[in-house]
């Protein structure tokens, strides 16, 4: 049986662990061939070696554009082409009320989670353009589609990865070359576990809090939640399918609450009569 990516070849940045290392596994399960880049040496070489020959691993800081271009470069001297690019580097960042946020530390952030981005669609497309076809998967956030969901610099960042997405969308569609991002909630990762109790490795005990708050009753997100997503798009199943914000949010950004997916939950009659207007 053929596979949904047999054939691919993708690059994922801050693919050592959460989403990233979810992503590369579910992708090399799904036949492609993946080149891995992160910070986290260690963890990223350990990774490309329990995938086996379908995977490599590069240092790459996505502050650099030279890291990002060189790690285009190395998945297509490495597997010959290049049809995935997922720029899935991020940070939560600067944190705490907009008065008492250092400057260089909003910098900081903005680097990572928007320039870094920007490098990885920049070079991607480069490799894509002249080959007529690609996907491009940018990571943004819930935070990037509604506000109060995240700390200022990430939530400037990640609305500013959505208007990049459409930009490049609309640019790029000519040169066969989808433009997508994923908005995830809250998810049991390390990074979110290192926001929230300040242990990167205590990703247990971040799922079972994450779900009893959760829309859907206890059930926390799952870095493997967003894999799947990105499987999707950058498959040909979703050929057609470009400029797309989609949310791995339980419903979140359209209202949902822990058991109260709506305050008109219950029946209560609210037509307009001139007997009511009589009373």
């Amino acid at each position: 049986m053929q596979k949904r990516l047999d054939g691919k070849v993708a690059v994922i940045t801050g693919a050592s662990s959460g989403i990233g290392a979810a992503t590369a596994q579910r992708f090399v399960a799904e036949g492609c061939l993946v080149m891995l880049g992160d910070i986290q040496i260690p963890q990223g070489t350990a990774l490309a070696e329990s995938l086996g020959e379908g995977a490599a691993f590069a240092f790459c800081d996505v502050t650099k554009e030279d890291d990002v271009a060189n790690l285009v470069d190395l998945a297509v001297s490495t597997f010959g082409r290049l049809d995935i690019m997922v720029n899935n580097a991020g940070i939560v960042g600067a944190k705490g009320p907009i008065q008492s946020t250092p400057g260089a530390e909003w910098r900081a952030t903005l680097d990572i989670l928007i320039n870094g981005v920007f490098y990885g669609v920049k070079h991607a497309a480069r490799i894509m353009q002249p080959q007529g076809s690609g996907s491009i998967i940018n990571m943004s956030s819930v935070a990037g589609v509604v506000g109060g969901l995240g700390p200022h610099a990430y939530t400037v960042a990640k609305h500013a990865v959505i208007g990049l997405t459409k930009t490049t969308c609309a640019e790029l569609c000519s040169d066969g070359i989808r433009v997508n991002a994923i908005a995830p909630y809250t998810m049991a990762t390390p990074m979110v576990a290192s926001a929230h109790l300040q242990d990167h490795n205590a990703v247990e005990q971040t799922s079972r809090d994450l779900a009893e708050l959760s829309p859907l009753p206890g059930r926390a997100g799952t870095a493997e939640d967003v894999a799947n997503a990105a499987l999707w798009l950058a498959s040909d199943e979703s050929a057609y399918t470009s400029g797309l914000t989609l949310t791995t949010d339980a419903g979140v950004t359209s209202g949902s609450t822990l058991r109260n997916a709506s305050r008109y939950a219950e029946y209560t009659c609210l037509l307009y009569t001139s007997d009511a207007a009589d009373d």
